[in-house]
């Protein structure tokens, strides 16, 4: 192997093995975002908030209601976005450990061939330079040629064999090398995913509490109450195209199922934090992916994940333990638990809650358990 190998695997492993102790740091996304700021965009379609002295209108406050919603809902995209970034930089430090442990077995063995090699040539050096067949071929013992030819076979055996394994490993270790390069650079992409992602929620968060906390004690008490109404509104209208008004249950839960929905509802009353995944916190998909974890069936780690990798069924077939995948980007999550009812981890400011199951646009239904 030549030095540029051994220079490119020595690189490398150093890189991979210190990786463990760097940690995820925000950089500099690699384009930059044309889209305006959250907060600029909050701030030029926001509504003016009269001060408490001049009560906010009900016009008003409906229209502060639905701008807040969207910002939590961009928020919850880009929560998506980090979640999926962050699972992806594990796998990537851990498939540049197990190259670094790679590398360094494949160099230990080719250090173990040379020597092998070495040795074989120092023997052929006392043996007078001569190579085993010239030897033999000089003998005047007949019954010590007829007893070599076997020996230099297996000599000769033995050295292709070294060569191979050598050249094979030689091989093996430049494809390592090349590896660990791939997956160094997956895992910086995958750190800047995540750094611009990061960056967005916390912006589109802040705009949204900025929004609120602007409003007065009482204000923020009707705002409460509108978000309510909203739900209810959007609830009552799905109920209605329901086949049955209480929507009984179309199926018979699994085992899992229920152990899925038993362990999400025992979380009702923790505060939603992006990125959590218990036990003291959870955001939407984080709430589901421990829930149906801890029934035995690992799912996703996102709400975008878990709609496009998990089978779908029919609204009309749910049952409980099913997961409702919501919006148009899939960017929230509920887990059904029958009566029209979801437990979920709506947003930040808010805890694990029962909620409609059509309180929210519905995309699809996923069985994790099918």
């Amino acid at each position: 192997m030549n030095r540029r190998h051994c220079a490119a695997a020595a690189i490398t492993l150093v890189c991979a093995l210190g990786l463990l102790t760097v940690p995820v740091q925000a950089m500099a996304a690699p384009t930059p975002d044309s889209s305006p700021s959250p907060s600029a965009s909050a701030s030029a379609s926001a509504p003016a908030v009269p001060s408490p002295a001049a009560p906010s209108s009900e016009k008003d406050l409906e229209k502060i209601r639905e701008q807040i919603e969207t910002l939590y809902r961009q928020a919850g995209a880009a929560t998506d976005a980090y979640n999926l970034a962050e699972e992806q930089t594990k796998k990537q430090s851990g498939e540049i450990v197990k190259l670094a442990k790679a590398i360094v077995d494949g160099q230990a063995r080719i250090a173990e061939l040379k020597d092998r090699a070495g040795a074989q040539a120092r023997e052929q050096y006392r043996n007078g330079g001569l190579p085993p067949g010239a030897q033999l071929v000089l003998s005047d013992d007949p019954q010590l040629f007829l007893d070599g030819v076997n020996k230099v076979r297996t000599s000769q055996q033995a050295s292709k064999t070294v060569l191979a394994e050598l050249t094979r490993t030689q091989e093996d270790l430049e494809t390592y090398t090349q590896d660990a390069s791939s997956n160094w650079h997956k895992l910086e992409t995958n750190r800047v995913k995540q750094a611009k992602a990061k960056k967005k929620i916390n912006a589109q968060i802040a705009a949204a509490e900025k929004l609120e906390s602007r409003l007065a004690k009482e204000e923020r008490a009707r705002l409460r109450q509108l978000e309510q109404d909203a739900a209810n509104r959007a609830q009552s209208a799905w109920l209605a195209t329901r086949p049955t008004p209480d929507i009984a249950v179309s199926g018979s839960t699994t085992a899992a199922g229920k152990a899925a929905v038993a362990f999400a509802t025992a979380q009702i009353g923790k505060p939603y934090v992006w990125g959590a995944t218990g036990p003291g916190s959870y955001d939407c998909s984080g709430l589901t992916s421990k829930a149906w974890a801890a029934a035995g069936r690992p799912i996703p780690r996102t709400s975008q994940e878990q709609w496009r990798l998990l089978p779908r069924i029919d609204i009309q077939d749910m049952r409980p333990g099913d997961l409702i995948i919501y919006h148009a980007d899939a960017s929230h999550v509920g887990m059904y638990v029958g009566d029209g009812a979801i437990v979920h981890s709506p947003r930040p400011g808010r805890h694990v809650t029962l909620a409609g199951a059509g309180s929210m646009k519905i995309l699809g239904v996923v069985r994790p358990d099918r």
